[in-house]
């Protein structure tokens, strides 16, 4: 886990029916935040069995070139996995809702990056018994402006702000292939072939990592959306974002040449 709450001091503005965090690195434990990260990524291009069976069978060195060969190579590619990864490990920390898969796993290729919903959490009502939805658009940026929102909001909106039926198919199929959650793939299946998902199950998060402050981009963001949906803002700032996300995969590297 990233451990937010090791290297970043928090705070909380609601909005209405909405809600903005805003996380801020401290500069003090940078390397901290940077470690943490670092321990927390290859789980996101591998299952863990992978890599410690990677480990037993070809060794330490066999191993690191492994984890090293799923990592992007590019800044720009390394910085939207990193926000997504953040959003992913935000909503299994802090949100009540979990995300069933790491989608990085299933990526095309380690420079191109994820189509879809970016990543939707879940949580079974226990009253209904029905999957209610957490549909997030995550965004990475080192000067994050008006514009990088607005495009998080269309693709929040699509499907008529509903987690797609493609993306929840793509969950649902990953998880039986795996065999770790069944009832869950029921379920997701419940969802899209008999009761259908319905507005008043779905929150919407937008997750942004930048380099400078997301406060008020977010409640603008956020008290500009019309619709029914709850709106969640969460916003990871990090001065030195650029040099932050190459000291975190360099650490990623470092981590598994080293003993």
């Amino acid at each position: 886990m990233v451990q937010f709450n090791d290297w970043c001091d928090s705070a909380d503005t609601p909005l209405g029916n909405h809600h903005v965090r805003v996380m801020r690195g401290r500069p003090a434990d940078t390397a901290t935040g940077v470690q943490l990260t670092a321990t927390a990524i290859p789980s996101h291009y591998a299952a863990e069995e992978r890599i410690a069976r990677a480990l037993a069978r070809l060794g330490k060195i066999g191993a690191a070139k492994m984890v090293t060969g799923l990592l992007p190579q590019t800044p720009q590619i390394r910085s939207g996995d990193l926000g997504e990864i953040y959003a992913t490990e935000w909503i299994d920390a802090h949100s009540g809702y979990r995300a069933p898969i790491k989608r990085l796993r299933w990526k095309d290729h380690r420079n191109m990056a994820m189509r879809g919903d970016d990543v939707i959490g879940m949580i079974l009502d226990p009253e209904t018994q029905r999957l209610r939805f957490l549909k997030t658009e995550a965004k990475s940026r080192i000067d994050l402006r008006a514009q990088t929102l607005e495009e998080a909001r269309r693709g929040l909106n699509k499907d008529g702000g509903l987690p797609s039926s493609h993306a929840l198919s793509f969950i649902s199929a990953r998880l039986m292939e795996l065999d770790i959650d069944v009832p869950l793939v029921d379920a997701i299946d419940e969802a899209l072939y008999r009761h259908g998902v319905a507005t008043e199950s779905v929150r919407h998060l937008l997750f942004t990592f930048s380099g400078n402050s997301p406060q008020a981009l977010l409640t603008q963001a956020l008290q500009a959306y019309p619709g029914p949906i709850e709106q969640w803002g969460v916003g990871l700032h990090v001065e030195g974002h650029a040099a932050f996300v190459g000291a975190v995969y360099d650490q990623v590297i470092a981590n598994a040449n080293n003993p």
